[in-house]
């Protein structure tokens, strides 16, 4: 019998070494990425305080089409970059979240990064 690897297992791994070097402030926190198969999420976090500064996923209720691919990754990314230039956030940290810098988590930063923020 074959056992497949816990890909789950394995992302969480990543995520956890990535957070041993990366840390958010108030003044530039840290842009975290969740996906699942139906949606994306997205969250900026001042690991200082431990608290949530902005959230934007494709969950909320203005957000009226399939959350699972590249084009709503892309919404989501740019309903992020608003919200935090609306509270005076300008940079961050990218924070990947153990998954592969491709696809739907390459759309959410490029679509973060044509709203406005820099990281």
């Amino acid at each position: 019998m074959v056992s497949r690897p816990d890909t789950n297992k394995a992302r969480q791994h990543r995520h956890k070494r990535v957070r041993g070097k990366i840390s958010g402030t108030a003044e530039c926190p840290r842009l975290n990425v969740y996906r699942s198969l139906q949606h994306i999420y997205a969250q900026l976090i001042d690991d200082v305080q431990g608290v949530t500064l902005v959230a934007a996923s494709s969950v909320e209720k203005d957000f009226v089409e399939y959350g699972g691919n590249k084009s709503a990754a892309r919404k989501v990314g740019e309903m992020i970059a608003k919200r935090a230039t609306e509270k005076g956030i300008e940079e961050c940290v990218f924070d990947r979240g153990g998954y592969v810098y491709h696809g739907r988590v390459q759309e959410l930063a490029e679509g973060a990064r044509e709203g406005g923020l820099k990281f």
